[in-house]
């Protein structure tokens, strides 16, 4: 008899259904297209990459040694600026150039779960992973029991909570997410091809190291490097070499560009530190990082074979690295294929009362989330209820509500599918084995559709910078022939003045002939030690609503003559 225990997934033929591909598509496709369709540049990180990416295609910029304003971004990148940079170049006359950047990104999320989905098919489909053989037959066939896991995996995946905003965002942490979903894929792969296993991780492998990760990818490379090498298969260690050649010359290249000087951040060691950074697993997470547990409880016999051992280790490098990464958030995005795979192979273990338990939290979690966003959009339409639009007023002065059909009837089909969708759980298909991910992964890309259909002018309004640059535009005027020196200014700033307030922006060494000069709060020291501080007078100033150290400070050269502008009085 073989030693080998049973494995603890107990599945028959008819719970391993398909989900119908066109719905699976449909689905994947409302939840890619919104964030990436209809709103402006987000402040910070989302604004400032697209500053760069601009930068890059209207040749302000090296596209070796990229900057902006003579500036370095904070995240040493190439491919992802590159991107955006080769889209808006490409793009037809007439498009937004913040939209033209967007789109490479929308297919690298597309890829992101097209890998992913591959990388728990091919996983699924080994022999260790496979259920417990019935004596009289009956149990799920190899094939189709992959593809339900790999649908399971793919709706896991959606139903993450910190997906949504971070994954459609124009920023080198989307692409990073793209290539660690290409990597996985090669990895579970291997054992079946080699022609696109071999393309995918050499893809993978570069697109990391350029993409402003070097060690982090090599440290990935090498870790599924050693559970390929667990394997028992003919050309395991063969494979095993290949990757980790793979990762240590990318990383190498990465070297020689100059692209391994990010600095991490502090290992934390603080109670409140640790504390925040255990929340943000829990919340960034669900559903996925319950079912991850509970996998690696029922499967624990099985922690050498790879369906197991590869997403277990490259989820102990990524969680690693949020404890040093100065972007604890945004380095856990990148762990979401991994443990939409790991919570995938808790599916077949679950018992029937923790499949209600989830539905019932699902369902009412985001039924109140779907709820509060309309009653929210209609309180700011009409006023009724009366709290929720004193809220609004009082939290977001200012904004005046529009309405627009489009965003109406999208967020009228997205709740009547979700009303769909409950019912159908409800009801039919109740032996399916992805059935427990469906209402999560329904209601996350139900309420990102809401948020960026009914609250989008809203969230332009509160994540943008319009508002700052329009009291800008309004001192200095709009004209592209303005001519306006910066300092202190980041990024994100400097592009929302160029691009949004179509102003011409200089350094303060190049702006001897500009008439103003904006200067961020924070940096007003600074600027008061220049040599040319007496040249300038404070004119007026922009004011955020919520962040008032990030006020900038508008300035007006005084004449030559040493007599002041008028209205010399700071208007804050």
């Amino acid at each position: 008899m073989s030693s080998t225990p049973p494995t603890p997934a107990v599945v028959t033929q008819s719970a391993v259904r398909r989900l119908p591909r066109v719905a699976l598509w449909l689905f994947c496709l409302a939840y890619v297209l919104p964030g990436f369709v209809g709103r402006d540049p987000w402040r910070n990180m989302d604004m400032a990459s697209f500053g760069l990416m601009r930068e890059l295609a209207t040749g302000g910029s090296s596209w070796w040694s990229i900057s902006l304003l003579g500036t370095a971004p904070e995240l040493p990148a190439l491919l992802p600026y590159w991107f955006g940079a080769w889209a808006i170049m490409l793009a037809p006359a007439g498009m937004p150039a913040d939209f033209a950047a967007r789109i490479p990104f929308g297919l690298l999320l597309a890829l992101t779960l097209s890998a992913t989905w591959y990388a728990v098919y091919y996983l699924a489909r080994r022999t260790e992973a496979q259920p417990v053989p019935f004596a009289f037959g009956g149990e799920a066939q190899p094939t189709d029991y992959a593809r339900a896991m790999a649908d399971g995996g793919l709706l896991a995946m959606i139903a993450m909570l910190g997906l949504a905003q971070l994954s459609h965002e124009t920023t080198p942490y989307a692409a990073q997410l793209a290539f660690t979903a290409l990597l996985f894929y090669a990895y579970a792969a291997s054992p079946y091809h080699v022609a696109a296993p071999a393309v995918a991780a050499a893809l993978a492998s570069v697109g990391l190291a350029l993409s402003g990760v070097p060690a982090f990818g090599m440290a990935l490379a090498l870790a599924g490097a050693v559970a390929r090498a667990l394997q028992s298969d003919g050309h395991a260690r063969r494979w095993a070499v290949y990757f980790a050649v793979l990762g240590v010359g990318s990383a190498a290249l990465a070297w020689q560009l100059g692209l391994w000087h990010a600095r991490p951040g502090q290992l934390i060691t603080a109670w409140e530190d640790w504390r925040s950074w255990g929340k943000l697993m829990l919340w960034f997470t669900w559903p996925a990082w319950p079912m991850t547990v509970i996998a690696l409880w029922k499967w624990r016999a099985w922690w050498r074979q790879l369906h197991i051992a590869l997403p277990l280790a490259l989820l102990a490098v990524i969680v690693i690295a949020t404890l040093i990464a100065p972007s604890a958030d945004r380095t856990l995005l990148l762990a979401a294929p991994t443990m939409a795979c790991l919570a995938a192979f808790a599916l077949p273990t679950l018992h029937r009362n923790v499949t209600a338990l989830i539905d019932w939290f699902t369902l009412l979690f985001f039924s109140g989330c779907g709820l509060i966003i309309w009653v929210v959009w209609i309180a700011m339409q009409t006023g009724v209820p009366a709290q929720p639009a004193a809220n609004v007023r009082r939290l977001v002065p200012g904004y005046e509500p529009g309405f627009t059909w489009l965003a109406f009837v999208a967020a009228l089909l997205a709740t009547a599918a979700w009303i769909w969708l409950v019912s159908w759980r409800a009801g039919r298909h109740r032996d399916a084995l992805w059935k427990s991910l469906v209402l999560p992964a329904g209601g996350a890309a139900m309420s990102w559709l809401l948020l960026m259909s009914l609250w989008m002018p809203l969230l332009n309004f509160v994540r943008s910078d319009v508002a700052v640059v329009r009291q800008v535009a309004r001192v200095v005027g709009n004209s592209p022939d303005t001519c306006v020196g910066v300092y202190g200014l980041t990024h994100a700033e400097a592009t929302a003045l160029s691009y949004q307030g179509k102003l011409t922006l200089k350094t303060p060494e190049q702006a001897s002939a500009c008439p103003w000069m904006v200067v961020s709060a924070e940096a007003m020291v600074r600027f008061a030690l220049q040599g040319q501080w007496n040249a300038w007078q404070i004119h007026s100033g922009a004011r955020r609503r919520n962040s008032p150290r990030d006020d900038l400070v508008i300035f007006r050269r005084q004449n030559l003559s040493g007599e002041t502008a008028a209205a010399p009085a700071a208007s804050r």
